[in-house]
């Protein structure tokens, strides 16, 4: 009977806000042993999809009390041998919680359904969500229950931030561009990438974007608009961008073993006592703090793992010198496949092996049939879900 008392509706921010974050704080729960980063979106519970073009948080209720809710964004992106013109509409899943008092009643397949209904009724092509490949509960409610595939184990490097500048080579430079200069860079090398937005104007003039940069040696010849309007790229050449994810929320730890603990608050002291030892610092996970995502990572030309890096270390800099005092690490998603150019980014980009992810895990489902054109829209799907993953994935800021 209490199936019957549930009711599902859009999330109203007077009313549901402060629900919302109780509830968080109510699923802040995991396995004793485990260490646990949770977001903190201070006072923004929709924070994480807000800069979406579309989006949507929906909140289920029963008696009148909020027990579970998710959230969804809608976007259109490059899915190769998808008609037309390899653009497809996609549906990103994610924050999907209920309270622990009310689990194994169906709630969290019922917010997945009516979230999918929505981007049904919205004309989305596929739907997908990422989770940790150890997440044994959203495995099972996703990949079993409603059958969303496997297709892309990206890695999700992380590396703190020192209170210290760190050297970039002497014979490389390193300029910002643009934002049509970017925008051009982007659509013109890496619109081919799987999952590349189409409205990736709209992420460079946002507010949190804050800016493009790219690197070349400086023996190279100046290249003017960097590759537009007529310009050659040098032989080797590298570019990012830079997303404060901090701005809009921040991470915390739930939880840590006595070990990581002890182990944080000691390295720190010797950092303050030998600072001329200019260690790397670890991170105080026990406050809330913030990051930097570096998104749209490019290079090319034999030399340019060495520009990657120094971009890198740019980022630090950036990072290090910015008045945000709580900027403790910097972040990126680099798509996992058999192709040179992708493998070599997880090997350029500097991380800490204890911080990061090696293998985060992309789940897609195919939520509709173009009429006439089943059969392609299927052997899409089998070359997304089956082939080995040879093309580079673009992740999203707005979607971290």
């Amino acid at each position: 009977m209490e199936e019957l008392k549930l009711r599902i509706r859009k999330y109203e921010v007077e009313s549901d806000g402060a629900k919302v974050e109780e509830l968080e704080r109510r699923c802040e729960v995991g396995p004793s042993e485990s260490v646990f980063l949770f977001t903190d979106t201070m006072g923004d519970p929709i924070c994480r999809i807000r800069n979406s073009p579309m989006y949507i948080m929906l909140v289920a209720e029963m008696d009148k009390e909020l027990v579970g809710v998710i959230q969804g964004s809608i976007k259109v992106v490059t899915i190769h041998n998808h008609p037309p013109k390899d653009l497809a509409k996609v549906g990103y899943i994610l924050g999907l919680r209920v309270s622990p008092n009310h689990r194994r009643r169906g709630i969290g397949s019922s917010l997945v359904v009516r979230l999918e209904e929505w981007f049904n009724s919205n004309d989305v092509d596929y739907a997908y969500m990422a989770t940790e490949k150890d997440n044994i509960a959203s495995k099972r409610i996703f990949m079993e229950k409603f059958t969303y595939t496997k297709f892309r184990t990206p890695s999700i490097l992380v590396n703190p931030v020192n209170h210290y500048d760190l050297q970039i080579s002497s014979n490389i430079e390193i300029s910002r561009v643009k934002i049509e200069q970017a925008e051009y860079l982007y659509r013109r090398f890496m619109s081919s990438f799987e999952f590349f937005p189409n409205d990736i104007d709209n992420i460079l003039r946002n507010k949190l974007s804050l800016g493009t940069f790219v690197a070349n040696f400086k023996e190279d010849h100046f290249w003017g608009d960097f590759g537009s309007n007529g310009h050659q790229v040098p032989n080797s050449w590298a570019m990012l961008s830079v997303w404060n994810s901090g701005e809009i929320f921040k991470m915390r730890l739930g939880k840590a073993t006595f070990s990581c603990l002890l182990y944080t608050k000691s390295w720190c002291l010797i950092d303050k006592i030998f600072p001329c030892l200019k260690l790397p610092t670890l991170p105080d996970f026990f406050n809330p703090f913030g990051f930097y995502f570096m998104y749209g990572v490019y290079h090319e030309g034999p030399f340019s793992g060495k520009l990657v890096r120094a971009l890198c270390q740019f980022v630090h800099n950036m990072a290090s010198k910015s008045k945000d005092e709580n900027c403790k690490i910097i972040v990126t998603e680099v798509g996992g496949g058999r192709d040179n150019n992708n493998n070599e980014l997880n090997h350029y980009i500097p991380h800490w092996k204890l911080l990061s992810c090696p293998e985060d895990l992309w789940c897609i489902k195919v939520l509709k049939n173009h009429q006439g054109t089943t059969t392609t829209t299927t052997n899409t799907f089998h070359e997304l879900t089956k082939s080995p993953p040879t093309r580079a994935l673009f992740v999203d800021p707005r979607e971290v």
